[in-house]
């Protein structure tokens, strides 16, 4: 009986110790048919087991035209080798820095002259009740002192930076039966002169009209100034006050009889029409 016991003891163990190993037999086949799929799936995807994946390859020039937009003229010019633009020679920059620097200084002189001349117009204008043109003028004011503050804060200007005083003229203009000479720069702000000066001369027409005050834009303070918008760059100071007086009785005769025979509105400000503000600079460009 002792024997019997005994060996269906060794019986059970017997068992348990295959069944184990099947199992774990088991496992291992499941392991290695995993790991012959992944091999199987890499070799589809071209890398081999242990090597690093590949990278997509990169999109040909035709493909990403295709997913990209149509390139532009504009894009096309500028892939193409552009030859550098001519430059001033450095005495040539020099002589225009100097210019500029006795500008900036005249400019800086003529404002504080300015300041007295504007306190008699205002006063003069609220003795004669013109209530409206003296609004005008203390706004008009206030944007000189706001102007003033912006020179006084660029002390020290890059001249190598700006492009103005290595460009070549390229427009020649007229003023006083005397030819004058500039680049893009220059003539981009004579523009601005005489739309600036449409703008503040219609402010100023309305102004007297609302005040039953008689036509006279040359009695304006601003149309006297003709400063607005200039920060003694560029173009003399003579040349800004021309253009900008040529905007500036434009924009009034248009704001005093309310039309828009010169200029229209845009974008909350007045300025000149095209055709008009051609005619008023004649720029002739010899480049």
């Amino acid at each position: 009986m002792r024997v019997t016991s005994l060996n269906r003891m060794f019986l059970t163990a017997a068992i348990s110790i295959v069944s184990m190993a099947g199992l774990n037999m088991s496992a291992g086949v499941q392991r290695a048919d995993n790991q012959q799929q992944q091999v199987e799936k890499e070799k589809q995807r071209g890398n081999a087991p242990g090597q690093q994946k590949k990278a997509p390859p990169a999109k040909s020039q035709q493909q990403s035209r295709q997913s990209d937009r149509p390139p532009t003229v504009q894009s096309q010019q500028q892939a193409r080798p552009q030859q550098p633009a001519p430059r001033l020679t450095q005495p040539q920059q020099q002589v225009r820095i100097i210019q500029q620097q006795q500008r900036s200084t005249q400019y800086g002189l003529y404002l504080g002259q300015q300041r007295n001349l504007a306190q008699q117009r205002s006063v003069r204008l609220q003795q004669d009740h013109r209530t409206n043109q003296y609004q005008f003028q203390l706004l008009y004011i206030a944007r000189l002192n706001q102007q003033q503050l912006a020179i006084q804060n660029s002390r020290g200007y890059n001249y190598g930076g700006d492009p103005y005083f290595y460009t070549p003229s390229s427009y020649r203009y007229s003023r006083g039966g005397r030819s004058y000479e500039t680049n893009q720069y220059g003539a981009d702000l004579l523009r601005h002169a005489v739309n600036y000066g449409y703008d503040e001369g219609y402010r100023a027409g309305i102004a007297d009209r609302r005040d039953r005050w008689t036509f006279s834009y040359q009695d304006s303070y601003a149309y006297q100034d003709a400063t607005f918008g200039y920060a003694g760059y560029y173009v003399d100071r003579d040349d800004y006050n021309f253009y900008f007086r040529e905007g500036f009785r434009r924009g009034y005769d248009d704001g005093y009889n309310s039309r828009n025979q010169y200029g229209h509105y845009s974008n909350g400000s007045y300025s000149v029409l095209g055709p008009t503000l051609s005619v008023i600079l004649n720029l002739q460009s010899f480049h």
